[in-house]
């Protein structure tokens, strides 16, 4: 396997794989894993220890934070964040040599240390909690918390929350 490693010092910084196709202003911290034939848009940013296994897709103005696990075959739409620690999983069966990977559609929220079902989808905005480990698909607009992971109200519901947050701290 060719790779691309960045060294510092005999120190190896970052693997990012060869077959890999990078976007326009992608920014891939320290210590962070890009597989095989993986395709990363424009715009995205990729924290540190974070693991993008091969054959994954993500698309434009993406963040994913440090530590996440992204298995192969996942799909990841555009303007999706990542927050640190969450895993996706792609073996309902482990060690199955069939894999299904986990799909984020456009806008989705993903919250610190969520796990992620194979075969998932995680529906257009739609907020996944801190912690959820979510089992079942996703519905576009909600949020959904807990384990197993429940909706507990509308996308809708959400970002007024997070407005009158902002307002109380500014």
């Amino acid at each position: 396997m060719e790779s691309s490693i960045l060294q510092n010092e005999n120190q190896i910084i970052k693997y990012v794989s060869k077959t890999a196709e990078i976007g326009k202003n992608v920014k891939i911290w320290h210590f962070a894993y890009v597989g095989d034939n993986t395709i990363i848009g424009d715009n995205v940013m990729i924290g540190s220890l974070a693991h993008i296994d091969y054959a994954v897709k993500i698309g434009n103005n993406t963040r994913i934070e440090g530590s996440v696990y992204i298995p192969p075959l996942t799909v990841i739409g555009n303007n999706v964040f990542i927050a640190p620690g969450a895993t996706f999983t792609n073996d309902p069966y482990p060690m199955s040599p069939k894999m299904i990977g986990v799909t984020v559609e456009d806008g989705a929220i993903i919250a610190a240390r969520a796990v992620i079902k194979p075969g998932v989808t995680i529906g257009k905005n739609a907020v996944v909690g801190m912690g959820a480990v979510v089992t079942k698909d996703v519905p576009s607009e909600t949020v959904v918390i807990g384990n197993p992971a429940r909706i507990k109200y509308s996308r809708k519901e959400y970002d007024e929350k997070k407005r009158m947050w902002e307002e109380v701290v500014s």
